[in-house]
């Protein structure tokens, strides 16, 4: 698991950060010189224009968490679909093959649960090794009926498993696809320039104004990294088609 993984780190880390750089802007002016008058003018550009960049950065990367998060959402519902629709199609098999598939597909439904809402690294290994098992078992399954038989049903079916298979990939590759660390990175560099101008900027008031920025602005980070991390941080995607479907399922 990453820093990006715990949005509490990214707070913490970013506010500390973001606090030294705008404390140095005001040691850096107080030790050398003040800000001359003649250069107050570009001063008073420089530092809105910084801001501005910063907060269209910030802008850009909480619409980018966003998206991922519904395209995750998205694809929880589809995979719950795929799951439902190939249970009804098991139907279609021979009675032996049928019983089977529906009690391989009532397992994968419950590890694909377990999938979202697991948070141990070694229980999620082990969830991945018995998810990729039961990936092979129903396909060998629905894949011997449809080569002994190769009628349109079979291909139906068939055809169904496939989708529930492709959409696991679906959804593994939405979980990896985070924001990348050079999207960070630069935020981080600009918040930190941001601070040392603001730091740096000749004041009368008292020196606790120089944390309200970065408050600001971690809290920011704090939202986008809770957004953006799967597992980690306050807004987790629920599996609710997943668990409706294996409540319906087995009540049924």
């Amino acid at each position: 698991m990453t820093t990006m993984d715990s949005p509490i780190t990214v707070l913490a880390v970013s506010l500390a950060i973001q606090c030294a750089a705008a404390f140095a802007g005001d040691r850096i002016r107080r030790t050398t010189r003040p800000v001359a008058e003649d250069e107050r003018s570009d001063y008073g550009t420089i530092l809105p224009a910084a801001l501005t960049l910063l907060g269209l950065i910030i802008g850009f990367s909480f619409s980018m968490a966003v998206s991922r998060y519904d395209q995750r959402r998205s694809f929880e519902q589809a995979e719950a679909n795929a799951i439902g629709t190939e249970y009804v199609r098991a139907d279609l098999l021979p009675n032996p093959v049928a019983a089977r598939v529906r009690t391989l597909l009532i397992q994968y439904l419950e590890q694909r649960v377990l999938f979202y809402q697991e948070q141990d690294a070694d229980r999620l290994r082990q969830i991945d090794a018995e998810t990729a098992k039961l990936q092979a078992d129903l396909w060998a399954a629905v894949a011997s009926v449809a080569a002994a038989n190769p009628t349109p049903v079979g291909t139906l079916v068939a055809s169904g498993m496939n989708d529930v298979l492709n959409s696991q990939g679906y959804t593994q590759g939405a979980w990896w696809n985070r924001i990348p660390a050079p999207a960070w990175a630069l935020m981080m560099l600009v918040a930190v320039a941001c601070n040392l101008l603001f730091g740096y900027r000749e004041r009368r008031a008292h020196h606790v104004l120089l944390l309200v920025l970065p408050l600001i602005v971690s809290l920011a980070f704090f939202l986008i990294a809770d957004i953006d991390s799967p597992r980690g941080g306050v807004i987790v995607l629920a599996p609710q088609n997943l668990v409706a479907l294996h409540q319906s399922l087995k009540s049924g």
